[in-house]
């Protein structure tokens, strides 16, 4: 077995993708149904809640939003922070050091889903 790919299931894929693409500072392409992001060490797509419902009827009928924690290792934590607070960015987390060793900061974006941010002390 081996692990693959993760995908946001959105009503506004346009955004979400336009979202990842600023604070990732990465590529995105796609459409208003499904968008790929370009990151480094994964496969990242959004695909519309609508289609999904095409593919598979009622297969979302028990969906929320919000319900995901995108992890994204970092060089510097600081830095990363100073460059969102500059944007329209909801934190939900401000920098901290955990005792096992890890910085990081959460923040969501525009479904809710929590991106954590964080880098090795």
């Amino acid at each position: 077995m081996k692990f693959n790919s993760i995908c946001l299931i959105s009503d506004d894929v346009p955004s979400l993708a336009s979202f990842y693409q600023l604070v990732l500072q990465v590529k995105t392409e796609g459409d208003k149904e499904y968008a790929r992001v370009f990151i480094d060490g994964a496969d990242f797509s959004i695909f519309s809640r609508e289609g999904m419902e095409r593919m598979a009827p009622g297969s979302t009928s028990n969906f929320g939003s919000g319900s995901v924690v995108v992890e994204i290792q970092v060089d510097d934590i600081d830095v990363e922070y100073q460059r969102l607070e500059q944007m329209d960015i909801r934190f939900v987390k401000h920098p901290t050091t955990q005792e096992w060793g890890i910085r990081s900061f959460w923040f969501a974006d525009p479904d809710g889903n929590i991106i954590n941010f964080y880098a090795k002390v």
